[in-house]
């Protein structure tokens, strides 16, 4: 599948329509998901019903904005109006969503094309995201939670897809498999309608083809909502607006020390070479360290496990057998922690954000970099990485550089920034202020468009004959 903006410009120039768009993703996803299980439900019908509007509204001259026409996938804690929100769990019942979640209503109130559901690791709860397969190797896993849709993504299915992120989950399946994941500041998007895992952590946004369409998404799904009290009324920028100024003039902090150590040689290298680029393009490159993100994954866990036993309770006592053994002792430590427990990671939360907020404002930084993972895609029978002689669970692995900033509430972006001696993506991982995602997309397309990497495609993709007609 073609970008969003591709994609907006040949409907709007007659080249193409949203139905022959929408028929493209699905014969995609037909062609492609037997082999990558992106998808656990596809609703042809809807999308083809709603691909018809967006032509009708073309040909009226209505312009919904940038998504208008574009098929988009939804991962499966979101709920849909008519499908199933089975979170990745035989525990949840198969009875249709009665109502859109807030962010699907807005997705629709764009134009948007919702093509399916995308597979989630079970309860959002892990990076391997069963059975789906990565793209670029059938043999390795996509990341999760959000496996599914950083997978239609990269394999050209879908151009944008949503994910939900408690300790890494838009932005580790963006770096696995070559995507772009946004993770915006708590409380910028909505997750009303959306199945928590930990409500103090939890944050939605858009898996996509690039920074362009990440902007694009949250120009749609940021924004207040009635119905979720933690949805912030901070005014939305145009976000597009600000792709092309570059990173001349931009402060932009480089993370080494806690918690990027160890990690793959390549990865190293990669980023080494990341920050050189940004330098080269004008920016002033600041090395920092920031000791107290050592104590992120005992945060992190220590809050994930009480949340989500807490949401969880009621499966967890009607229809525990149900659950993966795996989640479900994590579920039941967490009921049996003490209180005292979940407040000292709370504690260790706030040590973490202030560290943060305390490193942006003495250096007076615009954005942080960080590789966004310290290695590339694991098998899917690994449980564990060696980095030299450090044996580290893959879990574990993944979320100490993307935790941190669940934790801060932070924006996080993550570029592909190249590829390892294997052919496997290497993620680049961007942050910046609250609520100052303008910043982080910025650089973002700087750093896309400078290190020219974007534009290499996985062995498992649609050819791009499937979406546009040549002109």
């Amino acid at each position: 599948m073609t970008s969003v903006a591709e994609a907006g410009r040949a409907l709007r120039s007659g080249r193409t329509s949203s139905r022959k768009l929408t028929e493209a993703s699905l014969a995609a996803a037909a062609a492609l998901d037997g082999d990558l299980s992106a998808f656990v439900a596809v609703d042809s019908d809807g999308a083809l019903a709603a691909a018809d509007a967006a032509d009708e509204a073309i040909a009226a001259g209505r312009d919904l904005g940038p998504l208008m026409g574009v098929p988009v996938g939804i991962k499966d804690i979101v709920d849909v109006a008519g499908l199933p929100t089975r979170c990745g769990s035989p525990a949840y019942p198969a009875a249709p969503a009665a109502a859109d979640a807030a962010l699907v209503r807005r997705l629709r109130h764009s134009g948007a094309v919702i093509v399916g559901k995308t597979t989630t690791h079970e309860l959002a709860c892990g990076v391997y995201s069963p059975p789906v397969s990565n793209p670029w190797d059938l043999d390795r896993i996509p990341g999760g939670s959000s496996g599914g849709s950083g997978a239609a993504v990269a394999a050209g299915i879908v151009p944008m897809a949503i994910g939900s992120d408690t300790g890494g989950s838009i932005r580790i399946p963006a770096s696995l498999c070559a995507t772009v994941g946004l993770k915006a500041t708590y409380g910028r998007v909505s997750r009303a309608g959306v199945a928590a895992l930990a409500w103090s952590l939890d944050h939605l946004g858009p898996l996509t083809a690039t920074v362009a369409c990440a902007a694009a998404a949250l120009e749609v799904l940021a924004g207040p909502d009635p119905l979720d009290p933690s949805a912030a009324s901070v005014p939305v920028p145009a976000y597009s607006r600000s792709l092309d100024r570059g990173v001349d003039g931009l402060r932009i902090g480089v993370l080494s020390g806690a918690p990027l150590e160890p990690m793959q040689p390549d990865v190293a290298e990669a980023f080494a070479a990341a920050s050189d680029l940004l330098g080269g393009q004008g920016a002033a490159t600041v090395g920092v360290e920031v000791p107290e993100l050592q104590h992120g994954l005992a945060a992190e866990f220590g809050i994930v496990a009480p949340e989500a036993a807490a949401y969880h309770r009621e499966l967890l006592h009607s229809r525990p057998e149900q659950i993966d053994p795996g989640i479900r002792t994590l579920l039941v430590a967490g009921l049996m922690l003490e209180p005292e427990h979940y407040f000292k990671a709370l504690q260790a939360r706030r040590a973490v954000a202030d560290a943060l907020r305390r490193t942006f404002a003495h250096n007076r930084l615009d954005a942080l970099i960080t590789p966004t993972l310290p290695a590339t895609a694991a098998a899917k029978d690994a449980d564990d990485f060696c980095f030299g002689d450090v044996v580290e669970p893959v879990t574990l692995a993944y979320v100490r550089t993307t935790g941190p900033f669940n934790l801060s509430g932070l924006p996080a972006l993550s570029v592909p920034a190249g590829f390892d001696r294997d052919g496997l993506p290497i993620g680049l991982q961007i942050a910046a202020r609250p609520f100052d995602e303008e910043t982080a997309l910025r650089v973002g397309a700087c750093f896309e468009s400078a290190a020219g990497v974007a534009s290499r495609r996985p062995p498992r993709r649609a050819p791009d004959e499937y979406v546009l007609d040549p002109a």
